[in-house]
């Protein structure tokens, strides 16, 4: 019988993204549902989701939108925002991106869909990547050691403030601040300062600043005039009154000036974006915090350190990692698990694409470009007030400033209009030679008619004084002048891409991280020239494209979560748990209940959870939790009444860190209400929740969302993330502002905000695009199913690998929410294998690892997200169950755990060439399942020794002799 002949509206091609962004087929999810015995995907989801908390009517969301429409629509948004030359400067610059490091990393699924590198042994490539970003730090820093990047400079100099704090020796709780710091930093320092007691002084550190009374001074290298001071007298005396010195400082500028460490200070913050990272309408952007040897266990942030895995080989790995939130929560150094990954791996390339005499090359330019301004402007008559500059100078202009902005506006400039006298101008490496001509007749009508900038050039005065210069080399590591052809950079990036495992070659079942599809279609927006090479600073009538996109994006997180206003502000997980319960805060400070400073924590949270608390000013307690992994809401009772006259509020997530629907989550938020407080709940697990439970109808009144988990923002290898918060309405007003940019938040004069969060007023605006494409391709229907189908996969996983790994929690049901927590403690016990080591012999096995020893120690929490087909999850649960098989025979007395495949896992192919004393076949090793020939992922290096990493800390490129021991 022939086919039905279909109709021209059959066979249009419509919403397409939801069956390619799910990843089982239908006759996949009902082979699943018999597994885990549910008839239907509705049945199973009225079995794990509570009735009481199911939303009562669908989203009110658009219909979804096609991949190509999308697009189209997108493209419409994004033309309505105007690109023109900035000269701005404000701590963002023109940056050019190399187009192999665009084309090969930042537009490379291989890169930017990998997790946080905490399993090493899969994430050489990256981890290599990062030494690199370190050593372009150390190097242009004069400092001992760089972290790994923070997330944005303000935030950076916030976190030094807190730094300076813990390790300085003196017993006083002031701060100074250069008055001529980006205001932008001064006012995320103020919000920090706010909370933790410290007072913020402000003025010039040369003439206003005694040391004696401050523990710490924020120094600004170049100032944000531009003016580039010597500090060397004063950073003396801030050592001799036991205080720090802290500079904020630039990259670039450093390959042309006397670095920090040279000058004497103790820790040196920036951004490095200008190191070939777009502008982004204010990120995401990597950045850097160097520091002296004697401050390494107290710096914020992740470092990368080297160490030697157990054949005596180099490698890398995340170093003193006992400072990670989830271990030392409320008494962590700082609240950050994300940091800009990415973003570094993008600078630290831009380094060793360019070289050093590349760096100096593009710094000497910019420079010039600023000497020839500088001068031509001065001969104009005006004056300009900068002497010593780099890149940027403020020129006075007595009741010009706004008719000298206004006319650089219509020759398509940007320039900063300081106050009505004077205007503002930096240069950067997209600053052409037509655009500074153009800049000059602003000044006067008929410059460069008399002369050409080369004739300007000639007489032009040196801008950096003879005793700042820099003599100093940097980037001197061979890998920083190996790869100046874009053949060997093509290569070099594909060898340490290769070394990684990242969604491109399979499930990462990382618990409570949701690795989920980060689809092509919403990544092709963020390299689009009207999103990327927008400043943050930009008018706002040149950025309603960018404003269109905050709206929408808002309307769709307020719909999907309930919440009445979104602040996009936060730029990561932390920073929203941060800003959120500032919120709370300042909610019970306006009505006269700052006495209020009790949060209640369950002992399952997320170790960010109490950091953050700490971080706002609040004192943490702790709720137990009953044996069913559920919050003993009779404990929770007792501490919420036992402190209900100083009661803040409560921190819980849901679905709960166990992995089910807590069933008197309704209850919880009730008990906290009554006793004065308010309820922050942990938006980890949203996933769980889309088209299903809305967080504010449950009772919650603040969430962060994090986009980089559920709204398929890629993780980026460790960053960068968005953490927005929604809020109630009584909340809204306290929301987040910006000192810069005013519209920030609408409900701002209805009283007395938090102040800044994050540097930029949106945050990492450019990549909330990925976002909104994802929910508009989605629409209610999608991300109801995406939902949905995580939860079936979750219960897929947990189902197959119960009787093997027994599964710690789960609902009054029998089912789990998302994802799951399965059981190795007894192995360790009966016969010596570890939860690591079952991690590292699924590498063998070509995955990484799930979650391990948390919540729970001794377990693996594993969520397998929506994107996953029925063939990966198998493939996942025969891997374990092999390995289970393995520890049986250590069990049996047949090998010891020493000998065993898993404590000797990964296997590396080197051992291939080696004569062979394993007490197991090759094929055990290499090959122990049929499909792990098709596609092998061979570990570029063995276990990973950490206690040797953190005994004997290096975070800077080895010597190039390792690297040739290593390649013999």
């Amino acid at each position: 019988m022939a086919d039905k002949r279909l109709s021209l509206s059959e066979l249009q091609p419509g919403a397409n993204f939801i069956p390619r962004h799910i990843g089982p087929r239908t006759h996949e999810i009902d082979a699943m549902l018999k597994t885990v015995g549910a008839e239907s995907l509705d049945s199973l989801i009225d079995q794990v989701v509570p009735k009481s908390i199911r939303v009562k009517q669908p989203l009110d969301l658009p219909e979804p939108v096609s991949e190509r429409n999308v697009l189209s629509d997108l493209r419409k948004t994004a033309t309505r925002n105007r690109v023109v030359t900035s000269m701005i400067g404000m701590g963002y610059y023109g940056a050019i991106t190399p187009k192999v490091v665009l084309r090969n990393v930042l537009e490379n699924p291989g890169w930017y869909t990998a997790y946080s590198p905490y399993q090493a042994e899969v994430s050489q490539g990256r981890l290599e990547a990062l030494v690199n970003y370190q050593q372009v730090v150390v190097d242009m820093t004069g400092l001992d050691l760089a972290n790994a990047s923070l997330l944005d400079e303000a935030t950076a100099a916030a976190e030094a403030m807190a730094m300076a704090h813990r390790v300085a020796k003196n017993k006083v709780d002031s701060f100074f601040v250069d008055v001529d710091t980006h205001p932008q930093t001064i006012d995320v320092i103020k919000t920090r300062a706010r909370a933790f007691g410290f007072e913020i002084v402000i003025g010039d550190p040369l003439t206003e600043m005694d040391s004696s009374k401050v523990f710490g001074a924020l120094l600004s290298y170049p100032g944000s005039s531009g003016e580039v001071r010597d500090f060397r007298k004063t950073i003396e005396d801030l050592h001799e009154a036991k205080a720090l010195a802290i500079m904020a400082t630039d990259l670039l500028a450093l390959a042309m000036i006397t670095p920090p460490g040279e000058l004497g200070a103790d820790v040196a913050i920036g951004s490095s974006q200008r190191f070939g990272v777009p502008m982004g309408y204010g990120g995401p952007h990597a950045a850097f915090f160097a520091t002296s040897d004697k401050y390494k266990r107290s710096i914020p942030g992740r470092i990368i350190g080297v160490s030697t895995d157990d054949h005596g080989k180099q490698a890398y790995r995340m170093a003193l990692q006992t400072r990670e939130q989830h271990i030392r929560r409320e008494k962590a150094t700082s609240n950050i698990c994300t940091a800009q990954v990415l973003l570094a791996v993008l600078a630290g390339f831009f380094a060793v694409y360019h070289g050093p005499k590349g760096v100096k090359k593009i710094a000497g330019r910019i420079h010039r470009f600023t000497e020839i301004c500088a001068s031509a402007i001065s001969s104009y008559g005006y004056e300009v007030i900068t002497k010593s500059f780099y890149d940027t100078i403020t020129v006075y202009t007595p009741g010009r400033a706004l008719s000298i902005v206004a006319k650089a506006r219509e020759k398509k400039i940007n320039l900063r209009f300081v106050d009505a006298d004077h205007v503002g101008i930096a240069c950067d490496e997209a600053t052409r030679r037509s655009e500074i001509e153009k800049l000059l007749t602003c000044f006067n009508t008929s410059a460069m008619k008399k002369e050409t900038l080369d004739d300007i050039d000639a007489r032009t005065a040196e801008g950096i004084p003879g005793n700042l210069k820099r003599t100093s080399a940097f980037l001197t590591h061979p890998t920083f002048s190996s790869y100046q052809s874009e053949t060997e950079m093509l290569r070099y990036l594909r060898r340490l891409q290769v070394k990684d495992i990242a969604l491109d070659r399979s499930m990462i079942p990382l618990g409570s991280c949701t690795m989920k599809l980060n689809a092509t279609t919403e990544m092709i927006p963020i390299t689009w020239r009207t999103f990327a090479m927008m400043h943050p600073f930009a008018p706002l009538e040149q950025t309603q494209g960018y404003q269109q996109l905050f709206e929408d994006l808002e309307a769709m997180l307020c719909e999907i979560t309930g919440f009445d206003a979104v602040s996009l502000q936060p730029n990561a997980g932390s920073q929203g748990e941060y800003s959120g319960l500032l919120t709370i805060a300042q909610y019970h400070r306006q009505n006269d209940q700052d006495h209020r400073n009790i949060c209640l924590i369950p002992v399952s949270a997320h170790g960010t959870n109490p950091a953050s608390a700490v971080m706002a000013g609040m004192k943490v307690v702790i709720v137990k939790c009953d044996e069913n992994g559920n919050v003993d809401v009779s404990d929770l009772k007792a501490r919420a009444e036992e402190h209900a006259d100083n009661l803040a509020a409560l921190m819980i997530t849901y679905p709960s860190t166990h992995g089910v629907f807590e069933e008197g989550i309704v209850d919880i938020c009730q008990i906290i209400h009554d006793n004065g407080g308010q309820v922050y709940l942990d938006g980890a697990n949203l996933n769980a929740m889309m088209g299903l439970v809305r967080p504010a109808e449950v009772g919650a009144d603040v969430c962060h969302m994090n986009l980089h988990k559920t709204f398929s923002i890629p993780h980026g290898g460790g960053g960068p993330g968005v953490g927005p918060i929604g809020v109630k309405s009584h909340l809204a007003p306290f929301l987040p502002s910006h000192s810069v940019v005013e519209g920030v938040n609408p409900a701002q004069g209805k009283g007395e905000n938090i102040g800044q969060i994050s540097a930029a007023p949106w945050g990492s605006a450019s990549i909330l695009p990925i976002s909104w494409t994802y929910i508009a391709m989605c629409g209610e229907e999608g991300l109801k199913r995406s939902s949905m189908v995580a939860i079936l996969n979750a219960n897929y996983i947990a189902k197959r690998l119960n009787d093997h790994f027994p599964v710690v929690y789960t609902g009054n049901n029998g089912f789990v929410a998302h994802e799951c927590i399965i059981d190795l403690r007894g192995f360790k016990e009966s016969c010596g294998i570890t939860v690591e080591d079952v991690a590292k012999r699924l590498v063998d096995y070509g995955f990484h690892a799930p979650t391990m020893s948390w919540p729970v120690a001794e377990t693996m929490m594993v969520e397998p997200t929506e994107s996953e087909s029925q063939e990966e999850l198998d493939r996942f649960c025969d891997a374990m169950i092999s390995i289970r098989a393995e520890i049986a025979e250590v069990e049996a007395g047949k090998i010891s755990a020493e000998d065993s495949v898993i404590r000797r896992a990964p296997h590396v192919h080197q051992l291939l060439l080696e004569d062979w004393t394993a007490k197991y076949s090759k094929q055990q090793a290499f090959f122990p399942l049929p499909y792990i020939r098709d596609d092998k992922f061979w570990p570029p290096v063995g276990r990973i020794d950490n206690v040797q990493g953190d005994r004997n800390l290096v975070c800077t490129c080895p010597p190039i002799e390792d690297y040739l021991e290593a390649a013999e």
